[in-house]
């Protein structure tokens, strides 16, 4: 599956973003799909995951509340809604998909098998 993020830019804190990730290939009811996120010099930390059916997600601890994860499947499209940034939310967000099917594994970067280009999200202060 080829994943293309979108939506990233420039906000000011407090502001709100939202990033797609589109999918072709294999549609994301094989997946189970994540957010994560990677600032300049640091390792990339998961944001978020949904599972395949949308019935679960996940989120990190720092995004919880901000953010929302979800997904349409019949557009074959993920979202990230971001709600009140900060400037610590600056980084290039990824979105991931992977065959693992333990909603608890998701945070884990390694297992995802498929990457976007990632999308620069940037929140000034």
């Amino acid at each position: 599956v080829q994943l293309q993020a979108s939506g990233g830019g420039l906000v000011q804190a407090g502001g709100s973003l939202r990033l797609s990730c589109t999918a072709s290939g294999r549609t994301f009811s094989s997946y189970n799909m994540g957010w994560f996120r990677q600032a300049p010099g640091k390792q990339r930390d998961f944001v978020a995951a949904i599972t395949r059916n949308g019935g679960t997600t996940d989120y990190a601890d720092s995004v919880k509340g901000r953010f929302t994860i979800s997904i349409d499947i019949a557009k074959n499209t993920l979202s990230l809604q971001m709600n009140g940034l900060k400037p610590e939310d600056t980084a290039v967000y990824y979105c991931g998909a992977t065959a693992w099917s333990n909603i608890a594994t998701l945070k884990n970067r390694k297992i995802y098998a498929y990457w976007g280009q990632g999308t620069q999200v940037t929140v000034s202060s």
